[in-house]
């Protein structure tokens, strides 16, 4: 048959014809999932849509109506305006499923399990509770499982309520089983002792006292008290100038490592990391226990330890794992106070450099344990982490222990709202935006932001097998949102704790819809399409993905769309259109339908 084109009177009917911003060329049904479209609670009320559709010329109207139940989407689309992810731990605070809902519609990206506390039974709770979340609004969310990490402390005293030292005085750490006083204390990690040399530093309980190594002897180590103190039992031990020939990963944190991958936690986060060789240790492990064709978690390091700012170690450990968090807690206490905001500030630097996801972590809202108001000093904390251009934000106790861990989480939303609607934050973004990499990825991400800037469009949609393209697209920080589509939930779920980055998960494995209408959006199952290099199909997709993240509220909004060809190639980006939200057979008012 002739193709025909809809003639528009004017931009109000066009949007009446195409009342929820979908292209003529699919069904209405396309538009609804299984589960409900993300929206809030509160917003939550839905409305029933009248769609008029039609094959034919308007002088032969040969119309259909279908009725479908939708959320509003213009409702929620302020949740997907935030650039700067957050992530927020789970504790006694936040162990239910009403409350870790309202976290997650809050502004919650990724939930934090951490394996420090409590069983993993209660893991994998907590892990299914965020499951039926993520199945109820059909969004991706992020699971991040932390590990322990070894504990150095020291032994017992004789006096159970501890011995006060005196600044000045001499102190003794050896391996002598016997209970201590103030003169000297078993220290039972034999690697300290080895790695420790004159002019050595070693804090005691976070800290609060210091000590400096005056003498390094067969089994012992004779200290100058530099700060003193109490030290009570089993107080914890810091080495800021010392490598310990130790592995970061404790019988404990083996156990929880197979309990993660058994339970398919997205990301893995690893404690006490000092060298590149760390990283190699923790993949070595998950190469060892994912079963062959499985998806593996991504591994984030977390720089805690003056040794991995040593000579080129930092780059070869973002090099290595798939993220990174800046460990504040651990880090400012190895670490003189006044270098840590620098230390933050490389960190970042690096990441962006390496196109890697960074999070910024440790006492970001600490006053609001006990208040549901933060302070300025936090507040500004805060900002200063989103205007160094980190990927995400994490709170720890205030959303796992606080009082208000609601809370919480809507101050950091507000304050990343309010630092990314300031002028300044676009501004130190660019200024410290790093260079293409000489690859046709690149130069198809590079195009892209500046087409999006150019025409002003609402998003920039890439399609991704396994994120390398989106991570690139993350790394530029366009001015649009990164609307990600892929074939699998467990790329999309990794792909949540990017910068900008909104991922979709269409059923269909090449991207495409070939299934029935009803089984859609079966998130947990999508259908691998083979040999599928429809691109019509695939940008179709693309539309209905940014209305149900209410990226789009016209029919002329634009989209900026990257993809691979063929279709399934990793890493593969070689295409590059201007799409309306109306749909790929609509341009400029007008819609053709064969």
């Amino acid at each position: 048959p002739t193709p025909c084109v809809f003639p528009v009177a004017s931009r109000s009917s066009y949007s009446h014809f195409f009342k929820m911003r979908i292209s003529v060329v699919t069904a209405a049904a396309f538009l609804v999932s299984q589960s409900e479209a993300f929206a809030p609670a509160a917003l939550g009320v839905k409305r029933t849509s009248t769609f008029l559709l039609s094959s034919l010329a308007p002088n032969g109207v040969s119309a259909t109506k279908t009725e479908t139940t939708v959320a509003a989407a213009p409702k929620v689309a302020q949740r997907w305006r935030k650039s700067t992810k957050q992530l927020v731990t789970l504790g006694p605070a936040s162990s239910s499923l009403e409350m870790i809902e309202k976290l997650f519609l809050a502004g919650a990206d990724v939930f934090r399990l951490n394996f420090s506390h409590g069983s993993q039974e209660q893991k994998k709770e907590l892990l299914d509770m965020i499951r039926s979340i993520e199945e109820k609004y059909s969004h991706p969310i992020a699971i991040l499982g932390d590990l322990q990490g070894p504990k150095l402390r020291v032994g017992e005293f004789s006096n159970e309520n501890g011995e006060v030292l005196e600044t000045g005085q001499m102190f003794r750490f050896d391996l002598d089983e016997a209970k201590g006083d103030n003169k000297r204390v078993m220290l039972p990690h034999p690697e300290i002792i080895q790695a420790s040399k004159p002019g050595h530093v070693l804090m005691v309980d976070d800290g609060k006292v210091k000590m400096t190594v005056v003498e390094a002897g067969n089994g012992y180590l004779d200290c100058h008290v530099d700060v003193g103190g109490k030290i009570s039992n089993r107080k914890g031990v810091n080495t800021p100038d010392s490598i310990l020939e130790i592995s970061p990963l404790t019988p404990k944190d083996r156990s929880d490592l197979e309990y993660m991958l058994k339970i398919g936690v997205d990301w893995v986060a690893l404690s006490f990391v000092q060298r590149p060789q760390d990283i190699e240790e923790i993949h070595k492990l998950i190469d060892m226990w994912t079963p062959e064709g499985e998806f593996k978690p991504a591994v984030m390091a977390k720089i805690e330890k003056p040794s991995c700012f040593f000579d080129d170690n930092l780059e070869k450990i973002v090099e290595l794992c798939n993220g990174i968090m800046v460990a504040r807690g651990d880090l400012g206490v190895e670490c003189p106070p006044e270098d840590v905001p620098i230390l933050q500030k490389n960190i970042i630097d690096e990441c962006r450099s390496q196109g890697k996801p960074v999070v910024v972590a440790t006492q970001m809202l600490e006053s609001m344990i006990e208040s549901p108001t933060p302070t300025r000093a936090e507040a500004s904390d805060v900002a200063t982490a989103i205007y160094d251009g980190a990927d995400a934000i994490m709170l720890s106790a205030e959303s796992a222990a606080g009082k208000f861990p609601e809370e919480s989480v809507a101050m950091q939303q507000r304050i990343i709202n309010r630092v990314e609607s300031d002028s300044h934050y676009r501004t130190f973004l660019d200024s410290n935006a790093p260079g293409p990499e000489n690859t046709p990825t690149d130069a198809i991400i590079v195009a892209a932001r500046q087409i999006s800037k150019t025409i002003n469009a609402k998003a920039i949609a890439c399609f991704s097998l396994r994120g390398t393209t989106v991570l690139r697209a993350s790394k530029k920080r366009p001015n649009v949102p990164i609307l990600a589509l892929c074939p699998f939930k467990e790329t999309a779920r990794q792909l949540v704790l990017s910068w900008g980055v909104y991922p979709d998960l269409p059923k269909a494995g090449s991207y495409g819809y070939d299934v029935s209408e009803d089984d859609m959006f079966d998130y947990d199952a999508p259908v691998v399409e083979k040999g599928t290099d429809d691109l019509d199909i695939v940008l179709r997709n693309t539309c209905r993905a940014a209305l149900r993240k209410g990226l789009v509220s016209d029919p002329d909004d634009l989209i900026v769309v990257t993809a691979g060809l063929p279709f399934g190639t990793p890493g593969a980006a070689n295409v590059i259109r201007v799409l309306p939200a109306a749909g790929p057979a609509c341009w400029d008012g007008e819609c053709r339908v064969d």
